[in-house]
């Protein structure tokens, strides 16, 4: 074989090479702006090389094993942040679920206080007051007792919702610890 020929068959070779790099390159930046999923059979098929090459050649697989790192680190990112958004929207159902609770609790608490004042007003009453008065007491007194029923059945829906509230947590926090997984395994 000729020295000429030799040299041009290596130059031929880089060019090839250079080419298969510069291919490579525009793949992972079109994968990114995609946000596509980096992976080496990926890259390669949108690269249009094998992936003996990427792993063969130093300069392909540093731009790759980049690349793998760089997507690895943001999708850590977005999946903490999600993990963060979703515990912070349920805690905060969960708290208002318990603060309306309370505030109905305290408002059968009262409505129960004054449901007993009034039966002993009535009491008082029957003793002194003919029973025109006695029917109108007795009259409020109804609304009041259905007013209290109203309210509890209010308690009643609420607790619900607060146990809904907590179930609906612990399933998320189930669900994020599950995916915490799947990202260690993928890395």
């Amino acid at each position: 074989m000729r020295p000429e020929s030799t040299t041009a068959a290596i130059a031929a070779r880089r060019r090839q090479t250079e080419d298969k790099l510069s291919r490579v390159a525009t793949a992972i930046g079109q994968l990114r702006r995609e946000r596509g999923h980096l992976t080496i059979r990926g890259i390669a098929q949108r690269a249009g090389v094998s992936t003996t090459f990427l792993y063969e050649n130093a300069d392909a697989r540093a731009l790759v094993k980049n690349a793998v790192a760089d997507s690895r680190s943001r999708c850590d990112h977005l999946a903490q942040q999600q993990h963060e958004q979703i515990e912070a929207t349920w805690r905060e159902r969960a708290l208002n679920a318990e603060a309306e609770l309370t505030r109905t609790q305290k408002e059968v608490l009262a409505q129960r206080r004054q449901i007993g004042e009034l039966m002993g007003q009535i009491r008082d009453f029957d003793q002194m007051v003919p029973g025109e008065s006695v029917q109108a007491l007795v009259t409020e007194n109804t609304s009041l007792k259905h007013r209290v029923q109203q309210l509890t059945q209010e308690h009643r829906t609420l607790q619900e919702r607060l146990e809904g509230a907590r179930s609906n947590l612990r399933f998320a926090d189930k669900r994020i610890a599950a995916l915490e997984a799947q990202i260690l395994e993928l890395q």
